[in-house]
């Protein structure tokens, strides 16, 4: 490299889409988890009952029941979607819950989302 030909620095490049040539060609194809109007009701409900069950006493029933929307909200953001076997799970441990969770309007509404 000769002292009048410019320097290039590429720094990170990670998310990125790039070419380097006269001729290159880059195409981007980052697309993020589409998200049915159902599963998007499911979602908000699963994080307003998340936020309602850090306000009570935690114990293993509710400790548990919170993992679980964890992995229902995880699986909804990158899926764009909860599976058959999530939802059961869920429906399982509301049902278990049912003498704290009594208290919130956002259980009732996940519990309803659940065809419960």
């Amino acid at each position: 490299m000769t002292s009048d030909e410019p320097g290039v620095t590429i720094g990170d490049v990670s998310h990125s889409t790039f070419a380097i040539g006269s001729h290159a060609h880059a195409e981007s194809h980052h697309h993020a988890a589409a998200h049915d109007a159902a599963a998007e009701e499911l979602l908000q409900a699963v994080r307003e009952l998340r936020a309602d069950l850090a306000r009570v006493r935690t114990n293993d029933g509710t400790r548990v029941l919170d993992e679980a929307l964890a992995d229902t909200e995880n699986e909804i953001t990158r899926t764009g979607t909860a599976g058959e076997s999530r939802r059961q799970r869920l429906r399982e441990l509301l049902t278990d819950a049912q003498s704290v969770l009594g208290l919130f309007t956002s259980a009732g509404t996940v519990a309803g989302l659940l065809g419960m």
